[in-house]
């Protein structure tokens, strides 16, 4: 039983699983600005632009079954709002990191190290320059 707790505190502490961790809890809050986004801000602009469209009381009665097919239209919709949103924000993502790649690269690059025959001799250049100078 030992083993098998000090083998899952190696697995816990593996920086893969830790990783995993971080980026489902940053998903996780990335989820609530998005749906945000979208219930906040889209699909009521959308209701202006539409006239409120709502299609959650759409349904078909058959026999004593109801199918509400509105349900799922509402849910598609909303599938392909989120869709789009996060598709701009990658967009806007991509071309951002794109910007910043491009002026890295723009950047000049630190210079070559001066050969150690060149130091010396411009050493005994500043030498001579100054000899003369007394």
């Amino acid at each position: 039983m030992k083993s098998f707790m000090k083998e899952f505190k190696e697995f816990i502490a593996k920086g893969n699983v830790m990783s995993m961790a971080v980026g489902i809890i940053i998903g996780s809050a990335f989820t609530a600005i998005v749906t945000s986004l979208n219930q906040d801000i889209i699909t009521p602009l959308l209701g202006l632009i539409l006239g409120q469209v709502d299609f959650t009381s759409l349904s078909i009665t058959v026999g004593e079954a109801s199918v509400l097919y509105g349900n799922f239209i509402q849910a598609l919709i909303t599938f392909l709002i989120t869709a789009f949103t996060l598709f701009l924000i990658l967009k806007a993502f991509n071309r951002f990191a794109e910007k910043k790649e491009a002026a890295e690269k723009q950047q000049p690059a630190e210079p070559a190290p001066v050969p150690e025959d060149i130091q010396l001799l411009t050493e005994i250049r500043d030498l001579l320059k100054k000899g003369e100078k007394e």
